[in-house]
């Protein structure tokens, strides 16, 4: 176990040594390594997505709570009701005040899955318009691949391009807004 450890040290030692001296020069490796992650969330178009989708998410938390408020003041005068009416008059208003809670109950997924929806088209649109950053950022590095740096055990610091990438692709695509012609 100790020279496991003990190797490990030495690499990321290594590592440690030759991204500061790699990071001021151009990178130069058949390998580079990139967050998606922090790619998409630290770049202005996603930044601007999620607060897009924060903003979508707000107005629907806020209707949500509006429609439940509602629903229950429904629900009180419904059961208040319960005493002057006959069972079946009723239960045909409990029925409908039923199907109508379904219903909005339908509405509220849909909506959620419609915002679910525009955060994953926004993902794939950011991913698209990135890819031709990246590709040329690989042609630069001299790089046959770029791999999602969570899924690499160790590497050195020098070979993530991630924060290179933010810096192109904002350059290239802003904020992702459609500008007005």
């Amino acid at each position: 176990m100790w020279g496991w450890t003990r190797f490990l040290l030495i690499v990321l030692a290594f590592a440690g040594v030759g991204a500061t001296d790699l990071k001021a020069q151009d990178i130069r490796s058949p390998i580079l390594t990139i967050d998606s992650d922090q790619l998409y969330n630290g770049s202005a178009f996603g930044k601007r997505a999620a607060d897009d989708i924060e903003k979508l998410g707000s107005v629907l938390a806020t209707e949500n709570s509006a429609l439940e408020a509602e629903l229950e003041a429904e629900e009180l005068a419904l059961t208040d009701q319960r005493a002057e009416l006959s069972p079946d008059a009723f239960r045909a208003l409990a029925d409908a005040f039923d199907a109508r809670v379904e219903s909005i109950r339908q509405e509220r997924k849909k909506n959620t899955r419609r915002i679910e929806d525009l955060r994953e088209k926004n993902r794939v649109r950011f991913l698209t318009a990135a890819a031709p950053v990246l590709e040329q950022i690989m042609r630069e590095a001299g790089a046959a691949v770029i791999l999602e740096q969570r899924s690499v055990f160790v590497s050195a610091n020098a070979i993530d391009i991630t924060k290179k990438a933010i810096e192109r692709i904002d350059a290239q695509l802003g904020d992702g807004s459609i500008q007005p012609e």
